[in-house]
This record gives structure tokens, C-alpha cells and sequence, in this order.
């Protein structure tokens, strides 16, 4: 195959949708939260900005979870690169695959050519992780892109489609159990939605089966619900799913995962939950482009393939290239890594803007120091917990809270206003209007 380097030069900086010409080139992988807000920090940086994803969209990840649900649509939290980046002259996106890095021609590696940079940043974001269990990744799908989202929503309707059709007591019931493996924000929030479609979204509109009868079970590994929490929020979480009769398991291992149940252990006890849905939210891992950056740079990885950084978020050796989100590990904060959460990713985004700022002016960049205001996670209709500064709260105002953060937080103002008033009218319907099968294969499944 033939290899292409990208010409980036353009002739005029002023011609409509060209980049202003700028000695320097700065290179970001990754339309995620970090290399969007890197790339907009940057408009008026005096630098050519080159963003590329493989994707032509920006996704909100944390929503997700509401597509999978059917409580919104895939373009609600979604919005084009392109046309999030279509005032700032200074800056081209490429959708395109990135395969590799050579950092002694500073060239990032594409599947179809190749992009000469000054200043790379790498904001690759992560992928879910099975615990080298690849065949469960067929039979548990996890939450990570937008066709993740849309073949969750087929499991979880079809099953209430299969049940109505079913003349087994047996098998219904293993159609209208669900099992959630992981017991973090996103294995909080999908249990308590699923629980809401079975008592009230779907209630009297099926004629064989009662979809209030659907079960819903969240196992997680550890001795409480969102370990990273305060544990009087991890017991005020739990609560509030088991007032909606989710049935939470805690210390409780996955050990195998078949077409038509789920094996657990825990307590040196072994026990078989039969189900025909299962979903993972157990754990994700950095994307495969941090080791293929890391082995360029001479450096490791750690366990979850994230790649080490100095204090100002460059790799050891190369203070051209800055990695950041969930594909950094910087713990020079603290003693852990810093969470590959979205406010992280956002924060080191605009530093590593900043930062390229201060250098073009002669200037010496800062350290990194990432600013914590709280984190939240809902758990469904006017419940949620959540930590903001010194408070700790629950119920309903921690649920505004949620829904007021998450609403500020996504990129383009229509899609606030499309998912504002998609959420009020599920508030006062309890509908949910993205209930669509849709995919290759909309009919009755086997796993």
C-alpha cells in the first residue's frame, strides 16, 4: 500500500474553510472530551490545529446509557466535528484511522497516510475490557460507542418481545431477568433505567406478559456500590435501587457467562442466574493506541494500558507530546492515577491548550493540577446521589443536580434544547419515544 502524506499548508488563511497558515502544527488524536476541548482552547493560538478521529462525531458518553434505555436517540448526544469546528479557521478535522506514531519524524501513522506535526497530542481515549474473556464480549455487551447503545436497546426490548410470545413459564422468566455486571455509575444508571421500562414505560402495553415482573440484578465485585464514592452515598445508592426492586448483589465474582445464564461466586459459594440479557459495565481498559505510543517513546504501560506522564501531562523524553484522559496515567497529584472521567479529560484538554499557548510565546508551561468539583450518578426518576465541594446529598435535588450538569455539558446548544424537552416530556409520561429495534438483526434472536 501506498503511503500519503497530508499536506496541511493551505495558500491564503483568510479563504473560506481553509486553516490560517501558522508555522507551527499541532496534531490532536481523539475527538473525544479531551481533544475537543484541546482543539477549541486552541482557536486562537497561532498554530495550524489538525484534529483526527475516526469518527465524524463528538459523543457524550455519559448519556449513553439513555440511548441504550430508549430514553433518547443517538443524535441527541452526538454532534459533528465538523461543524462544532467550523469557526475556527485555524483548524481541519480528519476522520481517519490512526495506526501508529513515529516520534523520531514526529509523523503520526494513519491506515491511508501519514500527518507531520510540532506538537502532537494524544487524547485516544479507552475501550471496554472483558478481563481476557473475548467470548464474553459477544454475549454481554458493554456501553462505549453509539452502536454499543443501539444493540443494548435491541436486547433489552427484544426480550419483552420474546416473552410475550413465550408459552414456558421458565424460559420467560429467564427473557425478563437482567443481569448487570459492574457496579459503577454506568451499572448504577443502567439498572435503575431498566427498572423504570419494566414498571412503568412499558406497563399495559403488552397483553401475555407483565413487564413489572421483569427482573433486575446488578453484581458488583467489591463490598459496596460505587467504590470510588463516600460509603454513606454507596448505602444511600442502594437504596434507592432496591426501592425500585433492583436486586443488587455485592462481593460477587462473574466467573462465566453462557447464551442463557450468568455464573457467580462469591462467599465460596457458586450460584447460576439464568438470563437471556446480560450487560457489562465491569470495566474498560486505555485505548491500543497507548502502547503503540508508549513502545515509539521507549516507555511502559501500565495494568490498563495507560500511558505515564510528567507533571504537564508530556510523555518522559518528548516534551512534544502530551497524552491526556483515559489513556494518561498521572498521579503526581495524588497517589493514584487521576479517574478517566469526562471533568478530568475536560480540564487536561485546556491545560495542554494553555500550555502550547506559553510555549509559542517563549514562555514555560505550569504542571497540571486537576480541580475536582464533585461527581455525581444517577440512579433514575428523581434519584440520584452526588458530591459537589464539601456536600454530600441524595434524592431529588442530587437528581437536578445530575440533570442540570450533564445538560450544561453538552456541546452543541440545540442538543441541549432537544434533550431538555425530550426529558420532560419521559418526566411527565414516563415514555420513552426511542424505544426502536433497529440493527442487522431486528427479529427474534439467538445468542
Amino acid at each position: 500500500m501506498t503511503m500519503r502524506t497530508e499536506t496541511l499548508h493551505p495558500q491564503h488563511g483568510s479563504e473560506r474553510g481553509k486553516p490560517m497558515e501558522h508555522p507551527h502544527h499541532v496534531v490532536i488524536v481523539g475527538g473525544g472530551f479531551g481533544g475537543l476541548y484541546a482543539a477549541q482552547s486552541l482557536r486562537r493560538a497561532a498554530a495550524r490545529v489538525t484534529l483526527i478521529d475516526r469518527r465524524n462525531f463528538h459523543l457524550f458518553q455519559p448519556l449513553l446509557y439513555q440511548v441504550a434505555t430508549g430514553g433518547l436517540s443517538p443524535a441527541n448526544i452526538a454532534a459533528p466535528l465538523r461543524y462544532v469546528l467550523k469557526r475556527q479557521k485555524n483548524t481541519r478535522v480528519l476522520m481517519a484511522e490512526v495506526c501508529g506514531f513515529d516520534l523520531r519524524q514526529r509523523h503520526v501513522l494513519m491506515a491511508d497516510g501519514s500527518v507531520a506535526y510540532d506538537t502532537l497530542v494524544v487524547a485516544a481515549g479507552s475501550e471496554n475490557s472483558f478481563f481476557g474473556r473475548a467470548d464474553w464480549e459477544r454475549r454481554a455487551p458493554a456501553l462505549k460507542t453509539v452502536e454499543d447503545a443501539t444493540e443494548i436497546r435491541r436486547r433489552i426490548l427484544m426480550a419483552f418481545e420474546v416473552a410475550e410470545r413465550e408459552t414456558d413459564p421458565r424460559k420467560i422468566r429467564e427473557w425478563l431477568t437482567f443481569v448487570v455486571v459492574g457496579g459503577g455509575p454506568t451499572g448504577v444508571e443502567l439498572a435503575g433505567a431498566l427498572a423504570e421500562i419494566g414498571c412503568y414505560t412499558l406497563r399495559n402495553e403488552f397483553r401475555s406478559i407483565n413487564p413489572r415482573h421483569a427482573r433486575i440484578v446488578l453484581l458488583e465485585g467489591q463490598e459496596r456500590l460505587l467504590p470510588s464514592y463516600p460509603a454513606g452515598l454507596s448505602e444511600k445508592a442502594r437504596a434507592q435501587l432496591e426501592q425500585i426492586s433492583v436486586t443488587v448483589r455485592t462481593c460477587v465474582l462473574v466467573t462465566d457467562i453462557q447464551p442463557h445464564a450468568v455464573t457467580v461466586r462469591g462467599d465460596d459459594q457458586v450460584e447460576t442466574i439464568p438470563t437471556r440479557t446480560v450487560l457489562w459495565s465491569a470495566g474498560v481498559r486505555a485505548s491500543p493506541l497507548g502502547k503503540l505510543l508508549a513502545d515509539a517513546a521507549g516507555v511502559g504501560v501500565d495494568r490498563q494500558g495507560r500511558v505515564p506522564v510528567e507533571p504537564d501531562l508530556t510523555v518522559p523524553g518528548h516534551p512534544e507530546v502530551f497524552v491526556i484522559g483515559d489513556l494518561a496515567n498521572y498521579a503526581h497529584q495524588t497517589s493514584v492515577p487521576l479517574p478517566g472521567v469526562a471533568p478530568v479529560a475536560m480540564q487536561q484538554g485546556r491545560h495542554v491548550a494553555a500550555s502550547i499557548r506559553r510555549r509559542l510565546a517563549g514562555k514555560t508551561p505550569s504542571p497540571f493540577r486537576y480541580r475536582d468539583y464533585g461527581t455525581m450518578a444517577t440512579i433514575g426518576r428523581a434519584r440520584a446521589v452526588a458530591i459537589i465541594g464539601p456536600l454530600r446529598f441524595s434524592g431529588f435535588l442530587a437528581w437536578l443536580a445530575w440533570l442540570f450538569v450533564h445538560l450544561m455539558y453538552l456541546v452543541e446548544f440545540q442538543n441541549r434544547i432537544l434533550v431538555l424537552l425530550q426529558w420532560a416530556w419521559n418526566y411527565f409520561t414516563w415514555n420513552r419515544a426511542a424505544r426502536l429495534i433497529t440493527g442487522e438483526n431486528a427479529a427474534p434472536f439467538q445468542q
